[in-house]
């Protein structure tokens, strides 16, 4: 620190003339975030529900709803009624224990897992109300 040497960024250029101006290659930069931002919500989102779930144990109640308004929601439209970016959970033809693998591993690119955001009993409670969807009025 005491050298005397000015730390250079590397976004930025000295021109010939002295000036200094941003590096042209740093601007050109394709930022094009749109096919990842759903994926990033849902880890941002896992990310959430996981601290907050780890200061409940296996036997605290879990707000379902709540979960399906704040997290599933974005994928599963209406609280899981009808189809969004992930499938239509109502009437799901899919097993307990599909549901409950699917939950905790999550799919590549398509769902974040939760195995380490719910317990067991929580997981049963969410493919409980899957279970007991119907459609909303209104």
């Amino acid at each position: 620190m005491g050298s005397g040497r000015k730390l250079r960024s590397p976004f930025i250029q000295k021109s010939r003339t002295g000036s200094i101006r941003p590096d042209p290659d740093v601007m050109k930069l394709n930022l094009n975030v749109g096919p990842l931002l759903p994926v990033v919500l849902a880890a941002a989102l896992t990310s959430a529900t996981a601290q907050t779930a780890a200061t409940s144990s296996d036997t605290t109640p879990l707000d379902v709803e709540q979960v399906f308004a704040s997290t599933c929601g974005w994928c599963h439209s209406d609280g899981g009624r009808i189809a969004g970016k992930g499938p239509q959970l109502m009437d799901s033809p899919r097993s307990d224990d599909y549901l409950r693998n699917r939950i905790k591993m999550g799919k590549e690119g398509g769902m974040p897992a939760f195995v380490a955001v719910y317990s067991d009993a929580q997981i049963d409670e969410i493919i409980k109300y899957i279970r007991a969807l119907k459609p909303s009025h209104g």
